[in-house]
């Protein structure tokens, strides 16, 4: 958790009024259906399986437990999960010391995309959690698949100056 962060907070989407707070372990159903939602996240594994649960739940309690980051859920006035992403506080030496608040993992639920509750969840990042936090950069990234995604990004001031690279570790036996 992000001990500097005034949660829960209300969004405004388009006239709807949402609430972003932190995620619990009670969540964990909602989140694993929003990832399996997500056409490229399912095609990684991400397809809510009960068979994941163990995974799931150790990633969550460890994201819970870690000071540095929050997981944080999207509301609607009904009390629905609409929108998840994850907000990693990065203290670092480069630009002069400049720490970076890492955008991760946005979902927003496949039958309200395009709908501003992204744009809603971007917003609150860029004027309220990055100031709060010290970040003077908030950085993220999308699978290069995510044509929209960057266009919306693009479209909300961000700008695509890294390249990134993973690699993946094989589990040890």
């Amino acid at each position: 958790m992000i001990a500097a962060l005034e949660l829960p907070a209300t969004l405004t989407a388009r006239e709807q009024t949402l609430v972003l707070r932190g995620a619990g372990l009670g969540d964990l159903d909602a989140l694993m259906a929003l990832l399996a939602d997500d056409p490229i996240s399912a095609a990684r594994g991400d397809q809510a399986q009960e068979s994941d649960l163990p995974a799931y739940e150790r990633a969550l309690a460890d994201l819970i437990g870690d000071p540095s980051n929050e997981i944080l859920l999207v509301e609607d006035a009904a009390g629905a999960v609409i929108a998840t992403m994850q907000l990693t506080r990065i203290p670092g030496m480069a630009r002069r010391g400049s720490t970076r608040l890492l955008v991760e993992a946005v979902r927003v639920s496949s039958a309200l995309r395009s709908g501003g509750v992204g744009s809603a969840m971007m917003r609150w990042v860029t004027d309220v959690a990055a100031p709060v936090t010290g970040s003077s950069i908030v950085q993220l990234t999308s699978d290069e698949a995510r044509v929209d995604a960057h266009r919306f990004y693009e479209r909300l001031g961000f700008v695509g100056s890294h390249r990134g690279f993973k690699y993946a570790v094989t589990a040890a036996n």
